[in-house]
């Protein structure tokens, strides 16, 4: 029997992207030509790696293999929820590998488990690392159909608090950084303490470490230097040559000993092209060597139990030199390190949420228990709901957490308390503070869930937390001059992505048009039901009209609404929605429009959806951007089968039309923000859809604007200015005007 194991583990991660309240990743031009970045790195890596090629001398495919099979892995749980919906083979290769795993180390798997949302444990308060780890082991019991043993911890941070929390629920082990490690000594009696703080612990054994509550939990530390050159080296370059270089740790001594490492799994395919066919080429290489076993973590531990006992370096983690800092200050740690930037915003970003969440505590605990039993352990089950959002599985967690039956409205109001505390968990996704600045996509998207959990409390509370918030998150200074702090990015980037029930019933309306949907049709995380809704079409010109009720998915939320949009036969889609009070009113409008639409007459069409609209009209750029760019294509498209000119004259002719309007009544208001903004998305849209737009007639207006009135709001000074001055510099390029 060998005495020699090697384990190589991969975890794999993307923070979650979803829009938290379509709960759907919307279109993110920085991942093309992809759709979004999970969509890229499932295609980079973690396809590839469930399907890995091995190529002979002449290139030509000898085997094609399962890496997740033959290796230790951990998948972010939101990342396994997006590659169940979006990836199915892939997903269900990962669990295959894990059954396999099985068959192969002894009964032992070699999933791990994750902390759910790759929250900063040390920086957690107590029930929040409970929730955590009890949400990461309910996610993976889900989806692996038994119990992890070991769990992966966000960046590898660690405290005595977070490994009590694991060992609370059963978790046997979790991985380290050699950095991690204080000192050891034998497991014997008089054992003697040896300083190992500098990073020289052995590797190639487990740790016990024992805990003040008197349980205890095994400790792996990895191999630094290999891991380091297979994160950020060349290594992967040759899986012949990382073969050797695994091979080569081994001591020579016959004790038992596991040779592992870990490193990001996107490392293998995303980081570093083909780098899963360089693991597969090396796995397969050691197979065949009689001397070595590929082994898992579980199957190590309980064949060799720790003869080592270990004490840990609290506030530390595999990826900031300075502990966990990173997390919560400018302590010099970062990725593209650009000229005059730095991280002072993760102080002021950190101060934010921790204000935000502490603000929710008291009140999701008093107004949570006029419905149940105990909200805490309420939230803590609420993670079957999240996996489940079934009738069955609602009236189940009714039935153990609600001391009494509730009314529709009284579950709708528990869902949006639940709701809450999830995007409280979200928002401290780690990857919000781990780049350089806080306009990056990463750092939006947990502000995204702040605005969310802002918004909850309020619709369930009636009290706006919105000014606090923005008291501290303003002190979050951008290193990117136009974006000024975390209060306009908080509006400006984040708070945008905002979606309510009419705005769903809109899309629809306008999406109608173009598709044909069943009488019941899911939207996102949203049920649109159709209510004498009809679609008529007129040559090239549609009406779409009736009555549609607006459910969530999420919060049971529901809302009945009269909508009316018109499409002319070209890029002009626009109408109008509002809530469903009135029978007799709707009867009106339906017969009005009707009769006006057969005519044809476009001016009345509008003047009569601005009467029943109350001027609320509304444009296809209020679509959600998955669908306005499908719904433009199809516009494209349509006019290139029909031999229409719309794409090269008649849309260039609209939209250098209603320029005109918009410029015109920007030079009696010139600094209406909203009416800046909207000049400024028309000339993008021309130059987006490639259109020949006369762009002359609005350069003239926006010259005279910035040579009048821009210098004023210049020398004002104003705070509550910066976004007219922003928009102004991005309409100065695209109109190409120097502004300098």
């Amino acid at each position: 029997m060998t005495t020699k194991y090697l384990c190589i583990h991969g975890h794999f991660y993307q923070p979650p992207r979803e829009n938290p309240w379509l709960e759907e990743i919307e279109l993110q031009e920085t991942a093309k030509p992809y759709h979004d970045w999970n969509a890229r790195i499932a295609s980079e890596c973690y396809g590839p790696n469930r399907a890995s090629r091995i190529l002979d001398e002449e290139g030509k495919i000898i085997d094609i293999v399962n890496n997740y099979a033959s290796i230790s892995f951990n998948f972010g749980p939101t990342l396994l929820a997006w590659l169940e919906k979006h990836s199915k083979r892939t997903y269900l290769k990962i669990l295959e590998a894990d059954g396999e795993s099985q068959k192969r180390f002894s009964g032992h798997g070699s999933a791990m488990g994750q902390v759910y949302s790759h929250m900063i444990m040390p920086l957690a308060n107590e029930r929040d690392k409970k929730t955590q780890v009890l949400w990461g082991i309910a996610d993976f019991e889900h989806r692996f159909k038994r119990k992890p043993q070991g769990m992966w911890l966000a960046e590898t941070a660690v405290d005595i608090p977070t490994l009590e929390a694991l060992a609370d629920q059963g978790i046997i082990f979790t991985i380290l950084a050699p950095h991690q490690a204080k000192r050891v000594r034998k497991r014997v009696k008089g054992g003697r303490w040896h300083d190992v703080s500098n990073g020289s612990i052995d590797p190639k054994q487990s740790y016990h470490c024992n805990l003040p509550s008197g349980k205890s939990i095994a400790l792996f530390f990895y191999d630094g230097p290999v891991s380091r050159e297979v994160a950020f080296e060349r290594i992967l370059s040759d899986g012949e040559l990382f073969a050797k270089r695994l091979t080569s740790l081994f001591a020579d001594k016959p004790d038992p000993q596991v040779v592992h490492i870990a490193a990001d799994g996107e490392t293998y395919g995303h980081h570093f092209q083909f780098g899963d066919m360089a693991l597969a080429y090396a796995l397969q290489s050691i197979e065949q060597n009689p001397d070595i076993a590929i082994t898992n973590y579980s199957e190590f531990l309980d064949r060799f139990p720790p003869t080592q006992e270990v004490e840990i370096i609290e506030n530390t983690s595999w990826s900031c030199s300075h502990g966990i800092e990173r997390w919560k200050g400018n302590c010099g740690c970062h990725i593209l390190g650009k000229p005059g930037w730095n991280q002072e915003w993760r102080g002021p970003l950190r101060e934010a949420l921790n204000w935000l969440r502490d603000q929710c505590i008291g009140r999701f605990e008093s107004r949570a228990a006029n419905f149940l039993k105990d909200p805490w352990q309420a939230r803590d089950l609420y993670i079957q709901i999240i996996l489940h959002r079934t009738d069955k599985a609602w009236e189940e967690f009714l039935y153990f957490n609600a001391p009494r039956v509730l009314s529709e409205q009284e579950q709708v109001e528990v869902l949006k308390l639940l709701e809450l505390e999830r995007n409280v968990l979200l928002m401290y996704t780690s990857c919000g503070w781990f780049f350089d600045e806080i306009s990056g996509i990463e750092t939006v998207q947990i502000l995204k869930y702040a605005a969310r959990a802002i918004e909850l409390i309020k619709e369930v509370l009636g009290e706006d937390l919105e000014p606090g918030f923005i008291e501290i998150i303003k002190k979050a200074k951008s290193n990117v001059t136009e974006f000024s702090d975390g209060a306009w990015i908080y509006h400006h980037m984040a708070k945008v992505a905002t979606v309510d029930l009419a705005k769903v019933a809109a899309h629809y309306a306008m999406s109608s048009i173009f598709q044909e949907y069943p009488q019941s049709a899911e939207i996102f995380s949203y049920v649109v039901t159709q209510d004498e809704y009809r679609v008529v079409p007129s040559g090239r010109r549609k009406l779409a009209l009736g009555k549609v009720k607006v459910t969530s998915r999420i919060t049971r939320e529901s809302q009945t609404f009269a909508v009316c949009f018109t499409y002319s036969g070209d890029y002009n889609v626009s109408g109008g929605v509002c809530i469903f009070e009135d029978e007799i009113q709707y009867a009106k409008l339906s017969e009005e429009i009707q009769g006006i639409f057969g005519s044809g007459d476009y001016r009345e069409i509008t003047k009569t959806l601005e009467k029943y609209f109350h001027s609320k009209i509304i444009s296809i750029n209020y679509l959600f951007a998955d669908e306005r760019a499908k719904i433009i294509r199809h516009i494209m498209k349509e006019a290139r089968e029909t031999g229409s000119h719309i794409a090269s004259e008649d849309i260039g002719f609209l939209i250098t039309s209603k320029l005109s309007d918009i410029y015109k009544i920007l030079r009696k208001s010139p600094e209406d923000l909203k009416t800046l903004s909207n000049l400024m998305e028309l000339v993008l849209l021309g130059k987006n859809l490639d259109v020949n737009i006369n762009l002359w007639g609005t350069q003239n207006a926006f010259f005279e604007i910035m040579k009048k009135t821009m210098p004023e709001v210049e020398r004002r000074g104003n705070e509550n200015d910066q976004e007219w001055m922003s928009t102004m510099k991005k309409l100065g390029k695209l109109l190409h005007v120097r502004m300098d």
